[in-house]
């Protein structure tokens, strides 16, 4: 998330948002931001929710996730959300979703998915 510029900006229990500025290394050769960081900032967001309701000693790596590309990412930066549906032992499943802000706070929603994480022991990795 580092070298990608993304950052969180909001944690919640069972909820993260993740933010990515829009600028020239983040986007593909329309201009629009590229699928890949949009993916991965989605990705990221649904794996610090689920931490949120872990304990300390817990960690998560994703199973899987699908995501649709709903519209171009346009705008000033991406707001991606993940918000946790079903915390598990073992399995823990998300919502992602994806907008695109404009500055003066117009919000379109570009992507969305579902993710499923899995639960691993910090100590046994």
């Amino acid at each position: 998330m580092t070298h990608l510029g993304a950052r969180l900006a909001h944690i919640g229990l069972g909820r993260v948002h993740i933010e990515l500025q829009a600028r020239p290394e983040v986007t593909q050769q329309h201009g629009y931001i590229h699928a890949g960081a949009t993916s991965a900032v989605a990705d990221s967001a649904g794996g610090y929710a689920a931490l949120t309701l872990f304990d300390e000693d817990s960690d998560v790596l994703t199973v899987e996730y699908k995501i649709n590309l709903l519209a171009p990412a346009a705008g000033d930066h991406l707001d991606a959300i993940g918000t946790v549906l079903k915390s598990g032992r073992t399995l823990t499943v998300c919502q992602l979703e994806v907008y695109a802000v404009q500055g003066g706070g117009e919000r379109k929603l570009v992507a969305n998915g579902q993710q499923t994480l899995i639960r691993v022991n910090r100590a046994d990795r």
